[in-house]
């Protein structure tokens, strides 16, 4: 049989081939005299080959395989409404159980509000969330797998529930037409902010199997049972023969409300709608992880300097508790303000925290501060500031408060500030005081609102005047302004047989010009309250008798029952 060439050269060549990779290995000379150093002939790597198709889709198939029983049910339950896309498909890609553990330790640790803590939190409060959600939105399947456990895991409990579980008559408000119907059993939910969506948020659930599985939806008139019934459940506009019925499901829009008065404005909204049902149902935003990094890590600036000013104070609680009030004041002319239908808006992300001698975080803070303004008083807004709050409740003793704000319409813009913070002990048998608090802003709240919200410090609201450029130069007051103070007074000494205290509170306020008082006034503490060991001094002074300058306010307090004294000053300057 006739081979063809090209084996017939291959076979000859083999045995040379054979005895050459010989000489090679033994390293003898070889047959031109020239001595050879043995080598290692590179195999191809199989890991390195281009996959089939086959071999791509078996290997999706072991993947899969692979992810079983608590990584399974990890992925596809517990942060199901919480796992962004791309963190999804770097879990699933992920090869042993080592790797797995890994990657869910660091997903809790991304959105852990106190990084250095043994305690996460946020996981406990997901898994809090969950809890309620199979208790009490279950209808046929878990109750996390209906809209309402979606969102309530996603985003915790509104603020308010409108709710009508029986359905039945429902008169409409002027927005859905106005009119009366009946309808399904629906809720609405109501969210006063979230994160990364914005304000005021109504979301609505309606039950049209009318088995308690509440589905999310965008179209306020799917409630409407008598929607598809002719001559029942009529709007306003029907009714009055402005309109028929049948015009509801001509327009083509996203809700189908009949026409009526604000028919144009739902019009012009349904993008609106829209874009919050594509945010709602999107994964919660990994709140200030970049401003995190900044204070974890000391990263270096980029962008211009973020100037902001910071002041503390400190109010007693208990013995071994101290509210520390942290008050952060921005200038408008510094925040980047984007301007759209006439509306001009700055935001502002703020985040920061504290952390004790040995560089653990024991408390942490932040929030979005916005700032916005008809864009034709723009020019104005910018000459103010803005001023966010934050109460925390420390222990006596030292600590490192760190703070960094970010400018949203500009993200190189990015400001930081640090500062130790020596939280004072208050002795029972001492008398003491709280800081001396020189506010723009101060009034009682309503009771509904004593010890919760922005500035407000037990029932009153204290708006602290921030120092601009540094605590070393006084915070400004204009002459047509008050002169607001607030201070509080720890450890009076109370008498055995009156059972009252009895201490003198002297106030001084001196020209730091002249060096002459402009003030001198004071009063007893029996008239104040006379069987009080704590007292709270709260004042408002005008200062349009005050010509412009330095001043210095002073509060000594001088207590005959325990033969103490205590004195505290501030300085302010009137324009």
């Amino acid at each position: 049989m006739k081979l063809p060439g090209r084996l017939v050269l291959v076979a000859l060549m083999f045995p040379i081939m054979g005895g050459w990779a010989s000489l090679q290995a033994q390293n003898v000379p070889a047959p031109d005299g020239v001595t050879q150093t043995p080598s290692v002939v590179e195999k191809p790597n199989p890991l390195k080959r281009r996959l089939s198709d086959r071999e791509r889709f078996q290997q999706q198939k072991d993947l899969k395989a692979e992810l079983h029983g608590v990584y399974k049910t990890w992925l596809e339950q517990d942060v199901r409404w919480l796992i962004t896309d791309t963190e999804a498909q770097a879990f699933k890609h992920l090869s042993n159980d080592e790797e797995r553990d890994s990657f869910i330790e660091n997903f809790w640790q991304r959105r852990n509000p106190s990084p250095d803590s043994p305690d996460n939190e946020f996981r406990d409060e997901v898994y809090a969330r969950i809890a309620y959600a199979n208790e009490h939105f279950a209808a046929g399947k878990p109750g996390w797998m209906t809209d309402r456990g979606h969102i309530y895991i996603a985003y915790g409990k509104p603020d308010d529930i409108d709710s009508h579980p029986s359905g039945g008559q429902y008169q409409r408000p002027m927005e859905e037409g106005g009119g009366s119907t009946a309808t399904f059993p629906f809720e609405t939910w109501h969210y006063r902010y979230l994160e990364g969506i914005g304000d005021n948020i109504d979301l609505e659930f309606v039950d049209t199997c009318q088995c308690g599985d509440y589905h999310y939806t965008i179209d306020r008139s799917e409630k409407d049972a008598l929607k598809h019934v002719p001559g029942a459940g009529l709007t306003q506009s029907e009714e009055s023969g402005q309109s028929e019925k049948k015009d509801r499901f001509s327009g083509g829009g996203l809700e189908e409300l009949g026409k009526g008065p604000f028919s144009q404005q739902n019009q012009s909204k349904q993008f609106d709608r829209l874009d919050l049902s594509a945010k709602i149902m999107a994964p919660p935003p990994i709140k200030f992880q970049d401003l995190m990094q900044f204070m974890a890590t000391s990263k270096i600036l980029t962008g211009p300097p973020f100037l902001f000013d910071v002041r503390t104070d400190y109010v007693k609680v208990t013995n071994d508790t101290v509210i520390v009030p942290i008050t952060i004041q921005i200038k408008n002319s510094d925040i980047t303000f984007n301007t759209k239908d006439g509306v001009s808006v700055g935001k502002v992300e703020i985040q920061g925290r504290i952390s004790n001698m040995t560089h653990k975080i024991v408390q942490s803070f932040g929030n979005n501060l916005q700032v916005d303004t008809p864009s034709e008083l723009l020019t104005a807004k910018q000459k103010a500031a803005s001023v966010y709050w934050a109460s925390l409740a420390l222990r006596p003793g030292l600590y490192k408060v760190d703070v960094v704000i970010k400018d949203v319409n500009n993200p190189d813009h990015i400001g930081r500030w640090t500062r130790s913070l020596n939280v004072p002990k208050f002795d029972d048998d001492i008398l003491g005081h709280s800081s001396l608090i020189l506010a723009d802003e101060m009034y009682r709240v309503p009771s509904k609102e004593i010890g919760a919200g922005s500035f407000v410090i037990g029932d009153t609201h204290v708006r602290p005047r921030v120092s601009t450029g540094g605590a070393a130069i006084p915070p400004k007051f204009s002459r047509a302004q008050n002169l607001n103070f607030w201070m509080q007074v720890y450890n009076l000494g109370i008498d055995e047989k009156s059972k009252q205290n009895d201490a003198t509170i002297h106030y001084e306020i001196t020209n730091l010009t002249t060096n002459k008082p402009v003030l001198n006034t004071q009063e007893s503490t029996t008239k104040l309250s006379p069987n009080a060991e704590q007292l709270t001094l709260e004042k408002s002074l005008p200062l349009a008798s005050l010509q412009p300058g330095q001043y210095q306010l002073s509060i000594k307090v001088n207590d005959v029952v325990s033969n103490h004294q205590t004195e505290e000053t501030a300085k302010f300057s009137v324009d």
